[in-house]
């Protein structure tokens, strides 16, 4: 991490813009706004601290979610105006549970611009995650997700597991089309699950990353209570 606090060019308010990178994967999560103190912060104890404009406070990504960020290096960029740090973060960057704060991609329309889905760099797995945790938080009328939300963890657990027999039977004889959809729905139900257990694919992300050789464990959020 650099030491050349001296030579950043803070704004008249003590500030500098902060881009937030996964330092794995080099997926932009999120960015903020570092004084000096939270520069110095960062640098102390390795994670990541920015200035809340709002609150005029120093703020410590995760001390309450435990969503911390783990910084590997902070760069400057060619004006010494912007920072960029490099992290391995132990849980979803956004406050809305994605992975990342830009999940949503302005798009061309006529008019007017609508923000919808999730940006560049985003799976479809990140897509149709995105709208359950839409369906969650505004049912619509005829939704499959928002019913079955509405039912409870059990009969999320029952469809779950009718998922998987399915993929058992498709691959026993069914042929690859038939496993192919069937694996399909079983992906969409255990994302309906997570949904329901307010966790998110970043915390299944940070698991598979936990399990390779070194890497350290990351803190999950404890299980919310099923969305009724």
């Amino acid at each position: 991490m650099t030491n050349d606090k001296v030579s950043i060019r803070f704004d008249e308010r003590g500030l500098v813009p902060a881009v937030v990178q996964d330092g794995t994967t080099g997926q932009v999560l999120m960015v903020a706004w570092m004084n000096e103190e939270a520069l110095q912060r960062t640098q102390e104890t390795g994670q990541a601290h920015f200035w809340s404009r709002s609150r005029q406070e120093l703020w410590h990504k995760g001390a309450t979610s435990g969503n911390v960020m783990h910084v590997r290096e902070v760069w400057m960029d060619c004006d010494a105006d912007t920072l960029l740090l490099k992290v391995d973060p132990a849980g979803p960057a956004c406050h809305t549970g994605q992975r990342s704060c830009f999940f949503r991609r302005l798009r061309p329309s006529s008019p007017p611009l609508t923000g919808e889905g999730p940006g560049e760099g985003s799976t479809v797995l990140d897509t149709l995650f995105a709208t359950i945790l839409d369906r969650q938080a505004n049912p619509r009328p005829g939704s499959y997700t928002a019913r079955l939300l509405d039912a409870g963890e059990d009969k999320i657990l029952k469809k779950v597991g009718e998922e998987a027999m399915e993929v058992i039977l498709a691959a026993k004889g069914q042929g690859n089309e038939r496993l192919i959809s069937e694996v399909a729905d079983l992906f969409y139900h255990l994302l309906v699950l997570l949904a329901a257990r307010g966790l998110t694919l970043a915390d299944v992300e940070a698991e598979l990353v936990r399990r390779r050789p070194g890497a350290a464990a990351p803190s999950l959020p404890e299980p919310a209570p099923s969305a009724r």
